[in-house]
């Protein structure tokens, strides 16, 4: 059975990926919008903030890396919406294939085309200055967290690409995760903030998440929190998997 799944999640995901090479604007769409936030607060706000670091750029990826998932795993619910609107999901059902490696095959898509949009972030963030000196196990770390979000989100984003009734409604569900970011410590101390403000910012998932990789690339002490980073990360993973799994089910019985 797992053999069976496995080999019917790698040829559908081939088939996702190969839509994904036909149309490389996807991904270089996906990362413009981050690289357009991270230019405008680098060189337009940066020198008016505050941060307590030596380069804004250093305190800032973290959050545009965030935002650029937020903004990617929107392009998973659109190509859920239209493979469902398109009968593919009833012409896989009869054909013999495991019926999750449908939906894993779209959520591997989205970490990999993702992961390709966080390379161009970085990148670009080099040419802008920033600099680390944390070592390959601190970049693998970061890219542990990462990937752990990555799969959070898309995982969130199946369901509304299964239950949407419109292509906008399938790709409005993102918005808010992408300006999640600007009330968390993202793109200031959370101590600058009004008392609500702050209250929610030092508590929602998107701060402890930056800190903790802003943390890695600085090569200070983590602590406790890159464990809260990762127990914001696997527990909406699981909430979402399982939400989706269950909505994925009633849409096909």
């Amino acid at each position: 059975m797992n053999k069976h799944f496995l080999g019917d999640t790698a040829v559908l995901l081939g088939r996702s990926l190969r839509h994904i090479a036909r149309s490389p604007d996807t991904i270089i769409t996906t990362a413009i919008m981050p690289i357009a936030f991270m230019l405008l607060f680098v060189y337009v706000f940066g020198g008016a903030i505050e941060t307590g670091s030596d380069s804004y750029v250093n305190y800032l990826l973290p959050g545009i890396l965030l935002i650029t998932i937020a903004s990617g795993i929107s392009y998973t619910a659109f190509r859920l919406f239209l493979d469902m609107q398109g009968g593919i999901f009833e012409r896989f059902q009869s054909m013999p294939i495991a019926r999750s490696s449908v939906l894993w095959a779209h959520v591997l898509t989205s970490l990999v085309a993702n992961q390709i949009s966080l390379v161009v972030v970085v990148l670009v963030a080099l040419l802008m200055g920033f600099r680390t000196g944390t070592s390959l196990l601190g970049w693998l770390a970061v890219a542990g967290i990462l990937v752990l979000f990555t799969l959070a989100l898309t995982w969130i984003a199946v369901i509304p690409g299964l239950t949407a009734k419109s292509v906008d409604g399938a790709s409005a569900f993102s918005y808010p995760l992408i300006f999640l970011p600007f009330v968390s410590s993202a793109f200031v101390p959370t101590a600058s903030m009004p008392g609500p403000v702050r209250a929610f910012a030092e508590h929602q998932p998107v701060t402890a998440i930056v800190n903790a990789i802003r943390d890695v690339f600085a090569q200070k002490p983590v602590g406790s929190g890159i464990w809260t980073a990762l127990a914001w990360c696997v527990g909406i993973l699981v909430a979402a998997y399982l939400f989706a799994n269950l909505t994925y089910r009633r849409k096909i019985s």
